[in-house]
């Protein structure tokens, strides 16, 4: 009976008088991380983007809150949770149940189904989309985003290609290309970034078999003057001797070498300017594959993995926007 009662106590404390946060002027860099991350985004927009499909209350099971599961699904993208590896880590990580607004000894915690149902949702509604579009919204309402330029440019994301599984075939909607001399199972994440605050526009996903130049208009957001991309996007008129204008839209490549010939000094000189300019285009690539560790494509199908790429680059533009929103959207939460 004493031990009874000594948990009933328990349950009326906070999570700092129990012992489970980190004290005062000892944050680690995941506390710190979520601390501003829960400053830049626009939880109340994004919610409201959701609500309106989100079950109500009603006579049966009454749903997680809103800002919860948004909150859970957020951390999956920041993590690289599944969807049992989240619910686990619920449970065992104080830090990341204060973030989520759950208390520590919650009657009733998030399970693996209701953080797929809530993805399912997602999905369904193509709510993905909407969440990118927002968080650009607000990026352009505090003066970080630029129209007069785009950097065009595409990475493939592998899928798992083995054949050992209950159907015994890999994913129909995946293909294979070839790049260099080496062959890449998967699909391709085409992007369309601004060169000045190097924060993405566009979005677009395909199979990996899918050109880089035949997705070029696609990640265009239309009032650029000038599209800069790798040799992927080549064609004879992009050079530097000899480009013209595609109507109002000027396109340069770097100029290729002539077979069995140089570049000139100038044409070398070009081509590192361009090249400079464009390297803008490999930091969402690098937020989404090394700082959100975002490898290998986790569902089957081209629409579910497009849903969650499209979420980590809205995530992304706010990671790389963090430092310049920060005082503009007030003093982080630690």
């Amino acid at each position: 009976m004493a031990v009874i009662e000594q948990m009933k106590s328990m349950k009326q404390l906070s999570l700092a008088e129990t012992g489970f946060l980190p004290k005062a002027g000892k944050q680690t860099r995941k506390a710190v991380f979520l601390a501003e991350m829960d400053t830049v985004v626009p939880w109340s927009r994004l919610e409201a983007l959701i609500e309106p499909f989100y079950p109500k209350k009603g006579n049966g099971r009454p749903p997680m809150p809103l800002s919860t599961m948004l909150r859970i699904h957020f951390m999956q993208q920041w993590f690289g949770y599944s969807d049992p590896a989240m619910e686990e880590a619920l449970h065992d990580v104080p830090l990341l149940r204060r973030f989520a607004g759950l208390d520590a000894f919650e009657d009733l915690m998030p399970d693996e189904s209701t953080i797929l149902r809530f993805r399912h949702l997602l999905e369904k509604h193509d709510l993905a989309v909407a969440i990118f579009a927002e968080v650009n919204a607000v990026l352009s309402e505090k003066g970080l985003s630029m129209k007069r330029g785009t950097v065009v440019d595409a990475t493939l994301i592998a899928a798992p290609s083995s054949t050992k599984n209950e159907d015994k075939k890999r994913d129909p909607e995946m293909t294979q290309t070839k790049k260099g001399n080496q062959w890449h199972f998967g699909m391709k994440a085409h992007i369309g970034v601004d060169p000045e605050s190097g924060l993405v526009h566009t979005v677009e996903c395909t199979t990996a078999k899918v050109a880089d130049i035949s997705m070029m208009e696609s990640c265009l957001h239309g009032e650029e003057t000038l599209v800069l991309g790798d040799r992927g996007y080549h064609r004879k008129n992009r050079t530097i001797d000899t480009f013209e204008k595609e109507g109002d839209l000027t396109v340069l490549t770097p100029t290729k070498k002539p077979a069995g010939g140089k570049l000139s000094k100038e044409q070398k000189a070009f081509n590192r300017l361009l090249s400079a300019i464009r390297a803008v285009v490999e930091h969402p690539f690098r937020v989404v594959k090394r700082q959100f560790g975002y490898a290998k494509v986790r569902y089957r199908g081209l629409a579910k993995n497009t849903g969650q790429i499209v979420t980590l680059f809205a995530l992304t533009n706010l990671w790389l926007a963090r430092k310049r929103l920060l005082p503009l959207m007030g003093e982080v939460r630690l």
